[in-house]
């Protein structure tokens, strides 16, 4: 694992509860870990990968703002940990992602679009996840997610259930969930 500086904590208030959080500085990219305090013996985690289109921007094309928004809610009620996993539109970077959105524009899917920019369907990777569960002591974990490339991405910790994590989908985004779920196995 590449040498990693880790942030103080500091308290985070937000319209979803009132958390902890701390950054990971993994090279030129910043993950976060935020937290309820104290974690529960077995958390609730969710490794959400950045999305600024969908997180910040609330884009309807895709399920991660709204996939956010209702993890930091149900984490707050159940204790547990979000790790924002900077690794945006897959791995592929913003710019790709703007030209994968205009590909879809006009008429890919979201895999055939990161293909046609020579990616992969997905480039993420998970060893900084592991790193951040075990500088936490997270040896077992209860994951919120639908996507069975993280559950097996964490061979160190003890997965204990699969929570899933299902959003309604709306004209822009359901054909980009049927090829989550139907090209990349998601279990939605």
């Amino acid at each position: 694992m590449k040498n990693i500086t880790l942030s103080n904590i500091a308290a985070l208030p937000t319209r979803h509860g009132t958390f902890k959080i701390q950054a990971f500085k993994e090279g030129e990219r910043e993950h976060l870990a935020i937290f309820t305090d104290p974690l529960p013996e077995t958390p609730l985690v969710r490794v959400h990968s950045e999305c600024l289109t969908g997180d910040a921007l609330g884009s309807l094309k895709c399920d991660c703002g709204e996939q956010l928004d209702a993890a930091l809610k149900m984490i707050d009620a159940e204790g547990g940990m979000v790790i924002y996993h900077r690794q945006e539109g897959r791995n592929i970077g913003l710019l790709n992602k703007v030209n994968a959105y205009a590909l879809q524009d006009q008429g890919f899917d979201t895999v055939a679009a990161n293909h046609q920019l020579g990616f992969a369907a997905d480039e993420r990777t998970y060893e900084v996840v592991e790193f951040i569960l075990a500088h936490f002591g997270i040896t077992h974990l209860r994951l919120l997610t639908n996507n069975p490339k993280k559950i097996e991405s964490l061979a160190g910790v003890e997965i204990v259930e699969r929570v899933p994590l299902l959003i309604e989908a709306n004209p822009y985004n359901v054909d980009y969930l049927r090829v989550k779920k139907e090209q990349m196995g998601h279990l939605l």
